[in-house]
């Protein structure tokens, strides 16, 4: 029987707002800026989200490259800040805007739910790999998360609590977590929703970086894409390529 590769899956890190719980929302945005209404505009909110995201992927991404200052929560409140902007079509007053990022960073509504994470994790820790979530977000927003998604809170082995130096997507963060998991990087499947900070960011660590594209939003990604996290399992279960995805960094 041939030995195992060394480089077989040991464990699977999973990225957590709009991957294994969904966040960047209508129904968030709803409730955080307009909770008694008007109902906002479906077609132009969703618009607005997706190009916000999409900036802050690449805002993200060239904080790693050096382009710009690495990215931190104030950076993050001021993308919230800016996709608010897009979402309401004008510039609202200040305080309006930092109340209701305040509110989108601490929802007390009930979080969606994806309906195949709670069995896509239950198929992914009878396959014998460790299974773990990371973020930049804060802890407690990210705990919360957990819990009112019904999914264990234990699950999560990096946020913001452990410091800058291994704020997500730096490669010390991504290493960071895949030690907490008992993985080396090349042994470690990352699944992320956004291509540039999630997956290119991961794969740079020698990790084997997933793009998880529910909505088809990257359509030109050929490899390394799935629909839905059922998909996992199968990914565990294939043999690992030859060499790990993307060149490791220092």
């Amino acid at each position: 029987m041939a030995a195992p590769s060394p480089n077989a899956p040991r464990a699977v890190l999973l990225d957590l707002d709009d991957t294994l719980v969904p966040w960047q929302t209508l129904t968030h945005w709803q409730w955080a800026w307009k909770p008694r209404g008007p109902v906002l505009g479906e077609r132009h909110a969703h618009a607005a989200i997706k190009r916000s995201v999409h900036a802050w992927d690449r805002r993200r991404w060239a904080g790693l490259l050096g382009e710009e200052p690495p990215t931190d929560l104030p950076a993050y409140r001021a993308f919230l800040g800016s996709c608010l902007t897009e979402v309401a079509g004008h510039p609202l007053p200040s305080e309006e805007s930092a109340a209701v990022v305040e509110r989108f960073l601490h929802p007390a509504h009930e979080f969606e739910q994806f309906p195949e994470a709670q069995s896509a994790l239950k198929a992914l820790q009878g396959l014998s790999v460790r299974v773990g979530v990371s973020t930049y977000l804060p802890q407690d927003v990210a705990r919360t998360m957990l819990r009112r998604s019904g999914l264990p809170e234990e699950l999560l082995v990096l946020s913001d609590a452990d410091g800058p130096e291994l704020s997500l997507p730096r490669a010390t963060g991504f290493r960071a977590a895949a030690k907490k998991l008992d993985a080396r990087p090349s042994q470690t499947i990352y699944v992320g929703d956004l291509f540039w900070s999630d997956v290119r960011a991961a794969a740079r660590t020698g990790m084997r970086s997933v793009l998880l594209d529910r909505h088809d939003t990257w359509p030109r990604v050929t490899s390394s894409r799935v629909r839905t996290l059922t998909e996992l399992a199968e990914l565990v279960r294939s043999p690992p390529p030859a060499e790990p995805a993307g060149a490791p960094v220092s």
